[in-house]
């Protein structure tokens, strides 16, 4: 079983997605002891955003490539690999200005590759990923998801797991964290109840 761990919050310890997104890992340990885990900060080990020069480097022989499009091919394969590698992925997803992280956007921009983890046919795109879990911690400082738009950056992250044919996805969900001790409390508990006694009850 291997697991990949996903940070995307800027806020170092002050984060609660990655409170609640390493509390899911040590949950899945203790409920699959052996499970192999592979972590990723993205923003201590920030991956190059998707660009021009990406695209040079992929499309360059690599025997001709220079130092920079090494890197940026490297960066390309490397995130993919350990997303293909996984049995099962933990993302800690905070909501930055109703969507992700720009630093989650990176990582996604390099394991959504055609050919590899989706691809397109007469009868349209289909996923290559159905194999996967995927759980979604997601934070928030206000409070979306009662409202008719929902929280637009787990709306997206469904979207896309969804396209790479990800079908089991939960999310865990924080959210109200700037509203004060009490209610910030009060999401991070249920979050935690959720985590131990529901994710893995079954295990």
């Amino acid at each position: 079983m291997k697991l990949l761990h996903i940070d995307s919050s800027i806020l170092g310890d002050h984060s609660a997605s990655r409170q609640l997104s390493a509390e899911v890992v040590k949950a899945w340990q203790t409920a699959q002891p052996g499970v192999d885990v592979t972590y990723r900060d993205l923003a201590s080990d920030a991956i190059n955003h998707f660009s021009g020069a990406t695209l040079g480097a992929l499309g360059t022989a690599a025997e001709l490539r220079d130092a920079a499009q090494k890197h940026e091919a490297e960066l390309s394969a490397v995130s993919l690999a350990e997303f293909l590698a996984a049995d099962a992925v933990v993302v800690g997803a905070p909501m930055y200005n109703f969507t992700i992280p720009t630093q989650l956007k990176a990582w996604i921009d390099r394991i959504a590759v055609a050919g590899q983890t989706f691809r397109y046919s007469e009868a349209g795109p289909e996923g290559l990923c159905g194999n996967k879990k995927v759980i979604i911690v997601s934070t928030a400082g206000g409070l979306h998801a009662g409202q008719a738009s929902g929280a637009a950056h787990e709306g997206y992250l469904k979207l896309l797991f969804g396209f790479l044919g990800i079908t089991d996805i939960e999310v865990v969900r924080a959210e109200g964290l700037a509203y004060g001790d009490d209610v910030r409390s009060k999401a991070m508990s249920e979050a935690s109840l959720l985590i131990n006694e529901q994710l893995f009850a079954a295990a």
